[in-house]
């Protein structure tokens, strides 16, 4: 792997911002699909609500309150769920 020039990425992402706001350059962007709710998603894992909750890094009782809708999972839990949803073999690999 070769060394990387961090000057020159930052150059280059300046150059990319200034052709963007002239209309010259289009970024691309992709719109990310809400996860199934998590008592789904571990059901097809077929977890424990103890060994989903620990894989989430939550406790039982958040996994509890999701599942029951007393909650919504936040930030980079729902980017988990997604993960576990579209790729359940990283969590099988975990477990």
């Amino acid at each position: 792997m070769g060394e990387r020039n961090i000057g020159a990425e930052i150059l280059e992402g300046i150059q990319e911002i200034k052709q963007f706001k002239k209309g010259k350059l289009a970024l691309r962007t992709q719109e990310l699909s809400e996860p199934s709710p998590p008592k789904a998603i571990r059901l097809k894992l077929k977890l424990s609500q103890s060994a989903f909750a620990g894989l989430m890094g939550v406790s039982v009782r958040t996994l509890q309150d999701w599942e029951q809708g007393r909650r919504e999972p936040q930030g980079p839990a729902v980017a988990l769920l997604r993960i576990a949803e579209q790729h359940p073999e990283v969590f099988e690999k975990l477990h």
